[in-house]
């Protein structure tokens, strides 16, 4: 059952992000990359079995972070790339921030939420520090990458090269920093080095399968009737 969750869970990931920039061009790039951090930070603290291995979920949610910035290097350059990671950035921290402080109200006689609140968002401050440390890292380095590689391949039959060697190279050091930043302490140093190899080999997989989800993106943007619908800008 999880695995077929999996799969279903990358189809609704990346067919909703092309629906995203498809419907708000540029912008809704940046607002899937600032929800997606959220809901990656939610997620992260389900560990589940797949293919026989522990793994955190939110890795295929986090991963739509780099799609979303390779197909604005790819379309608009890497200055509006880091401007995306920038805003996921702020996002986390305002996540962060407003998350801790709901911890500190007093719940009434009648609230049924609280004691899974705490659970959930007591875990918060180790790893939103864990996201925000590695997604800052990874996520900038993605986009330098992705330049560098573009800038030796430029041409359109070298798009897979461009989206997949950055990517991966980006989510190794990502999955590596954040597990053991994360999970320390936690969970044994089998589990960290399990959930380090299964979230860099998920990460792998869902970076291979993305790749015909940029050629879409890039066939959406030639579609905006040379650019006159691109008129929605951020930063």
């Amino acid at each position: 059952m999880n695995e077929i969750l999996f799969i279903v869970t990358i189809l609704i990931n990346f067919i909703g992000i092309l629906i995203s920039y498809k419907f708000f061009k540029k912008t809704g790039l940046f607002i899937w990359i600032a929800i997606s951090t959220i809901i990656a930070n939610i997620e992260v603290t389900k560990c589940v079995d797949m293919f026989g291995l522990s793994v955190t979920l939110g890795n295929v949610v986090y991963s739509t972070v780099f799609l979303a910035t390779d197909i604005l290097s790819e379309i608009y350059g890497g200055k509006e790339a880091r401007s995306a990671v920038r805003v996921g950035f702020f996002s986390m921290i305002v996540f962060t921030i407003l998350t801790q402080i709901d911890l500190l109200f007093i719940p009434n006689s009648q609230d049924l939420v609280n004691d899974s609140m705490h659970i959930i968002f007591g875990f918060m401050p180790r790893l939103c520090f864990a996201s925000l440390l590695t997604y800052i890292i990874s996520n900038t380095l993605d986009t330098y990458l992705y330049e560098f590689i573009k800038n030796r391949f430029p041409e359109d039959k070298f798009l897979w090269i461009r989206n997949n060697g950055s990517t991966m190279i980006s989510q190794l050091v990502d999955s590596v920093l954040f597990t053991i930043i994360s999970f320390v302490g936690i969970y044994s140093w089998k589990v960290i080095i399990d959930l380090c190899f299964v979230t860099y080999v998920i990460k792998f997989v869902v970076a291979i399968i993305d790749t015909p989800f940029l050629y879409v993106a890039k066939q959406i943007y030639n579609s905006f009737s040379n650019n006159k619908e691109e008129n929605y800008d951020i930063l």
